[in-house]
C-alpha cells in the first residue's frame, strides 16, 4: 500500500515542502529503498526506523519498502524524515489510520527506542510550512520553543513516536505550544563582560563606540597585553539590542549548524565569533563539498573578531572582501549555488610589527624596517579600505592600571549608540539601510556635505595621506557617525577631523 506524508527539507538556511511516500508490497526477500537524491544519513534513515518501529511493538512483514523523497531534483539531508518514514510506513501497513497527514507537516530523527531527537533547521522549516498553507507541524520536544516562535502555526510537541502515532491518529491530543515572543525578549541581552573593566585606553574607547554607533568595521593596532581583544570582546555589549527580525535571522543560521541550545527559542544576544587565525577560507566564509556556513555567517548581526589580523591566510582575508561589501556571501558549487547572510561588524586586531613592540616606549623593538614593512604588506589595500576606523592601543601605564575608579559602563555607552542608531534608522527609513556604514554612494553625497573648512581639511589629508576614494568615503561616513554621537545635523571641522584620526594605517603607510 501508499502512504503519503509533508515534511521539510533544508536548503541553505531556506526550508522547502518535502512529500514523503512510503510504498510497502509483499515480498519474500525484504529490502529498502530510498530515492529522491537523499545523502548518507538519509539513506541510514531506514534502519533507525525498523529498529524504532521494533521498540515500540510493531514489526513489519517480510516485504519490499520504497520511500520517495519528493521532490526527487532536490538534494535531501539530514535525519529529520525519519519520524515521518516512520509513520507512513505504519499507515502503509494499515498498523495504524493516521487522519491529518496533509494538514500537518511532520519532522524528527528517530532514535532506536522510539524517542523523538531534535533536528537542525527547525525555525526555518515552521516558517516554510506556514508559507505552505499548513495548519501545523509536528516537531521535537527540544525543537518545540524554536518552532513555536512562528505566529499562526500550531506547533505539536513530540517526545516519542507512540505520541505523533496517536495525535495524527486522532486518538490522543497534544497542546501546541507558543512562545511569547515579548517575554522572551523583555529582560534585554545579558552579557558576561562589561566596558567598564577596561582601564585607561579612552581613545581606543572613544573608536568603539564611534564603530558601534555606525556600524563601522574597526582595526586595533597595538602591542601584546595592551587590551585590544578586551576591547573587542566587549564591542557586543554597547551594541543595539536584537530587533525581533535580526534575532529570527541569526537564530536561522544557528539552528542550520546545530549551534542552538536545546529548548532555545530565540538568540537574544548579539554573537561574538573569533576563529583562530588557523583557520581554513571554508571554516571563515563558508563552503565544502555541501556548503555550509562559516565563521563570517554565524557572526551575521554580531561581531566577527580576528585577533592577529596578518597571520590569517591572505586568500581567507581577500575573501572577505565581497561580503563586507554586500552582507551576504555566496558559495556557488556546479550543481548549486548558495547564499548565505553575512552582515557582520569586523573587528581585528594586529601588532605594530613582527615583535609586538615598535610603537611600545618601553620595549626596543628587533624588527628591521624591511620586516616592519613586510609585516604590514599582509593586509591588502583593497581590504584595509572596507575598514573604516583604525586606532592605535598603545601599552597602559601603571597609573591607569591602578586606578581604582571603573571606566564607563557599557549600559551608558550603549544608550549613546542606540540614541545615534535611532537618527540613523529615522534617517535612513525605507531605502533599505540601518546604519551609516552602510550608506551607498549616493546617499553619502546627500547627507554627508561639508563646509568650507571641512572641505579644507579632508582635501589636505588626502593629499597629505594619498587616500584612495573608499577611503575618503569611509571618512565621511565616520564623521556622519560622530555628528550623531552628538545630536549635530551637520558635521563640523572637528567630527571630520576625529574621524581622519581614524586611518592610522594610512598615516603610517606613508
Amino acid at each position: 500500500m501508499l502512504a503519503k506524508l509533508q515534511s521539510m527539507g533544508v536548503f541553505g538556511i531556506d526550508a522547502f515542502p518535502v512529500e514523503v511516500e512510503v510504498c510497502v508490497t509483499r515480498a519474500a526477500m525484504p529490502r529498502s529503498t530510498i530515492v529522491g537524491l537523499p545523502d548518507a544519513s538519509v539513506k541510514e534513515s531506514i534502519d533507525r526506523v525498523r529498529a524504532a518501529l521494533r521498540s515500540t511493538g510493531h514489526l513489519l512483514p517480510p516485504s519490499a519498502i520504497t520511500v520517495n523523497l519528493a521532490p526527487a531534483d532536490r538534494r535531501k539531508e539530514g535525519p529529520a524524515f525519519e519520524l515521518p518514514i516512520a509513520l507512513g510506513l505504519l499507515s502503509a501497513i494499515d498498523s495504524v489510520k493516521l487522519t491529518s497527514t496533509e494538514a500537518y507537516a511532520v519532522v524528527g530523527e528517530l532514535a532506536l527506542d522510539g524517542r523523538v531527537r531534535a533536528v537542525n533547521g527547525c525555525l526555518s522549516m515552521a516558517l516554510q510550512a506556514r508559507a505552505q498553507g499548513f495548519r501545523g507541524m509536528v516537531v521535537p520536544v527540544d525543537n518545540a520553543r524554536e518552532a513555536g516562535v512562528v505566529r499562526g502555526l500550531d506547533v505539536i510537541p513530540v517526545n516519542h513516536l507512540a505520541e505523533a502515532v496517536g495525535f495524527l491518529s486522532g486518538a490522543q491530543a497534544l497542546q501546541p505550544v507558543r512562545t511569547d515572543v515579548d517575554r522572551v525578549f523583555s529582560d534585554g541581552p545579558s552579557y558576561d563582560v562589561d566596558l567598564a573593566e577596561v582601564q585607561g585606553q579612552h581613545h581606543a574607547r572613544r573608536a568603539l563606540e564611534v564603530a558601534a554607533a555606525g556600524g563601522h568595521n574597526m582595526l586595533m593596532i597595538g602591542p601584546p597585553g595592551a587590551g585590544k581583544s578586551m576591547l573587542a570582546q566587549r564591542l557586543c555589549t554597547i551594541l543595539p539590542p536584537l530587533t525581533l527580525e535580526e534575532s529570527l535571522e541569526t537564530t536561522r543560521v544557528y539552528s542550520i549548524c546545530g549551534l542552538l541550545r536545546p529548548g532555545t527559542s530565540l538568540m537574544t544576544v548579539r554573537p561574538f565569533r573569533a576563529p583562530h587565525h588557523g583557520v581554513s577560507n571554508a571554516g571563515l566564509v563558508g563552503g565544502g563539498t555541501h556548503p555550509r556556513p562559516g565563521e563570517i555567517s554565524l557572526a551575521h548581526h554580531g561581531v566577527l573578531f580576528l585577533d592577529e589580523l596578518p597571520e590569517f591566510a591572505l586568500s581567507a582575508l581577500e575573501a572577505l572582501r565581497q561580503p563586507l561589501e554586500n552582507g551576504t556571501v555566496t558559495i556557488a558549487r556546479v550543481q548549486m549555488t548558495i547564499a548565505y547572510p553575512a552582515q557582520f561588524m569586523l573587528v581585528a586586531a594586529m601588532n605594530p610589527c613582527p615583535c609586538g613592540h615598535y610603537t611600545d616606549p618601553r620595549r626596543q623593538c628587533r624588527c628591521t624596517p624591511r620586516q616592519v614593512h613586510n609585516y604590514r604588506r599582509r593586509l591588502s589595500g583593497p581590504l584595509l579600505d572596507r575598514i573604516d576606523i583604525h586606532v592605535d592601543v598603545p601599552p597602559l601605564e601603571y597609573r591607569e592600571l591602578a586606578a581604582a575608579r571603573p571606566g564607563e559602563p557599557s549600559a551608558a555607552v550603549r544608550a549613546r549608540v542606540v540614541a545615534a542608531r535611532r537618527i540613523q534608522i529615522e534617517r535612513f527609513a525605507g531605502d533599505g539601510v540601518y546604519a551609516n556604514a552602510q550608506m551607498p554612494r549616493r546617499q553619502v553625497r546627500a547627507h554627508c556635505a561639508l563646509d568650507d573648512d571641512g572641505r579644507l581639511l579632508l582635501r589636505q589629508a588626502m593629499e597629505t595621506l594619498g587616500l584612495s576614494a573608499r577611503a575618503y568615503d569611509k571618512i565621511l561616513k565616520v564623521a556622519r557617525t560622530i555628528a550623531d554621537l552628538e545630536a549635530s545635523d551637520r558635521i563640523l571641522p572637528q567630527h571630520v577631523s576625529e574621524a581622519i584620526n581614524y586611518r592610522t594605517l594610512d598615516r603610517r603607510l606613508e
